[in-house]
């Protein structure tokens, strides 16, 4: 089968389409053909090999792993003997490492797709959703009624959050840029703010939620938009910072914070498949929809890669993996 792969950290450059074998599913596995992945940050992060702290898991010289990619969508291929509620041809989505293949095996994170939605729009849910999801639910502990800001909410993870919280009960602030103001308004966020003609942080408006997906906003500057017993979520945050990457932001953010009644919470999401379900209950529903910027074929793997490293996609970007 094909598999996008790197055996060396570096540029999209380092990338290659070549054939690995494919899997065979354990007793507790499903084998999936995949039909479609998306990529996130992490992938970025992956192929890059930073920030250098990071490379006792990822490999200190090279790659513990040359695959690539989380998100997937396709077709239930074979299953274990152990499985009872998947079967071959069923349509399914989920998260697997080494996604951006023709084939995967799947333990737990995996759910059925929704017939309302295609390949694409559900490979580009899964760690962007769940990301939004359990910052939002988890650690942001939105109720109904309150109000709650985005910041950067015309990226992945951006535009589900604000779904996600609209579906939640809240009421939604987003804050972009000037040509994604569009489709902060069409994901149905409550007021949109364009950073560029506005500084969020000086506005008299204060939001019992921050959910920090881009730009690094400073202690100070994130306390004064929050309510005395505000939550500031950090989710994402800018890829400087020498050998600590983005860390570095989080690290000086909480080391402000330390005598705050606010408080900042910094997470990574973690795959199950009840959260899962939520998801594809959300689309089934119609309450959530996938932003998919552009679409790519596996073979164009690097020009995925190029692009996501400009940090201006509007929503997903999605990769083709094989036709039906």
């Amino acid at each position: 089968m094909k598999a996008l792969v790197r055996s060396r950290f570096g540029p999209p450059e380092v990338l290659e389409l070549v054939d690995v074998e494919k899997p065979d599913p354990a007793d507790n596995e499903v084998l999936v053909k995949v039909r479609a992945s998306s990529l996130n940050a992490g992938d970025w992060y992956a192929m890059a090999g930073k920030p250098f702290i990071g490379r006792g898991a990822m490999g200190l010289l090279k790659p513990k792993s040359k695959r690539l990619g989380v998100d997937f969508a396709g077709t239930v291929e074979a299953v274990g003997k152990d499985i009872t509620d998947f079967r071959p041809g069923d349509e399914v989505f989920g998260g697997r490492n080494g996604a951006l293949a023709e084939y995967v095996c799947v333990k737990n994170a995996i759910v059925h797709k929704p017939a309302n939605v295609t390949f694409e729009e559900a490979a580009a849910v899964p760690v962007a959703a769940l990301t939004a999801l359990q910052g939002l639910r988890d650690k942001g502990n939105v109720q109904p009624g309150q109000k709650v800001l985005i910041n950067g909410a015309s990226g992945g993870v951006g535009t589900y959050a604000v779904q996600i919280a609209k579906a939640l009960g809240a009421e939604v602030t987003a804050v972009c840029s000037t040509n994604k103001v569009d489709i902060a308004h069409s994901t149905g966020a409550d007021h949109v703010i364009d950073y560029t003609r506005e500084d969020f942080t000086q506005s008299d408006r204060r939001y019992d939620l921050m959910v920090n997906v881009s730009g690094s906003p400073s202690w100070a500057e994130c306390r004064r938009v929050l309510t005395p017993e505000g939550t500031l979520v950090i989710i994402g945050a800018p890829k400087g910072g020498g050998l600590l990457g983005p860390l570095s932001y989080i690290l000086k953010v909480r080391l402000a914070s330390l005598r705050s009644s606010q408080k900042p919470v910094f997470f990574i999401a973690q795959f199950n498949r009840p959260d899962m379900k939520v998801l594809a209950d959300l689309l089934e529903s119609g309450k959530m929809k996938s932003v998919i910027d552009r679409r790519y074929e596996l073979s164009e793997g690097a020009e995925a890669f190029r692009y996501m490293g400009e940090g201006h996609a509007r929503g997903k970007i999605a990769v083709e993996v094989s036709k039906g």
